[in-house]
């Protein structure tokens, strides 16, 4: 065992030197720090807690690899640390626009751009059919769109598809046609799911943004049912 005593000999010798001077005691709290949010952040469930742990940690470990010094260790978090700022800041900018846009009552889905992906369709093309299968959610970025069963055309600068995209038998109720030239750009469910699971409260607004738009159908329902009138098969639900 007389290796396992020089080896422990040598850590005790090598952490007095590097207590001996003020930078090695700051680069030692430093990693010390920095090793403790690595732990804490085994115990977090959500995605923003994670990357705010994870940015605390990279500066720690950039102390004390420019202080100790490690050049590797330095590098690699220098090289982290502003990926993780990114992060967190896309997701808390993410979050905050969906809010404002469930307590605005805004259906446009603008704050959702960042993560779709955009595809221009001639006119008379066909988005999708009644009865396929709704494994995408749309914005309408330029032209109009019609859904052909009952006659309504959309302007640019909406949101569809939402409805069926949540819906228990996740198929399109309409057909939708490109009536001019469009711009459509599109998120797959699992890019949702991943946005919904790194950051649950994002969900949990999209939830009450959709929830407002099914409230807002139904009062327009129930006044033109007031007013005598035969009520349409509202747009928002259908292109759902």
């Amino acid at each position: 065992m007389g290796w396992l005593e020089n080896l422990i000999n040598t850590a005790l010798v090598t952490i007095a030197e590097s207590l001996s001077t003020s930078e090695g005691i700051i680069a030692a709290v430093s990693v010390t720090i920095a090793g403790g949010l690595v732990v804490a952040s085994s115990f977090v469930k959500t995605m923003i807690p994670l990357r705010m742990l994870a940015v605390a940690s990279n500066v720690g470990f950039m102390v004390y690899g420019a202080l100790h010094p490690s050049l590797t260790m330095l590098m690699l978090h220098a090289t982290l640390l502003p990926i993780n700022i990114f992060r967190t800041a896309q997701m808390v900018w993410m979050t905050r626009k969906v809010r404002e846009a469930a307590s605005t009552a805004d259906l446009s889905g603008v704050w959702l751009r960042p993560y779709m992906r955009s595809r221009r369709h001639r006119a008379g093309h066909v988005l999708f059919r009644k009865g396929d299968p709704a494994d995408h959610l749309f914005f309408l970025a330029a032209g109009k769109i019609e859904f052909i069963e009952i006659g309504q055309v959309m302007e640019a600068g909406r949101l569809f598809g939402e409805i069926a995209f949540f819906a228990p038998d996740k198929c399109r109720s309409l057909t939708a046609r490109c009536v001019t030239a469009c711009q459509v750009l599109r998120i797959d469910e699992n890019t949702f799911r991943q946005l919904y699971f790194q950051n649950p409260a994002f969900g949990f607004e999209v939830v009450s943004l959709i929830a407002g738009r099914l409230m807002a159908d139904r009062q327009r329902l129930e006044a033109l049912v007031a007013a005598g009138q035969a009520p349409p098969q509202p747009v928002d639900q259908a292109a759902a």
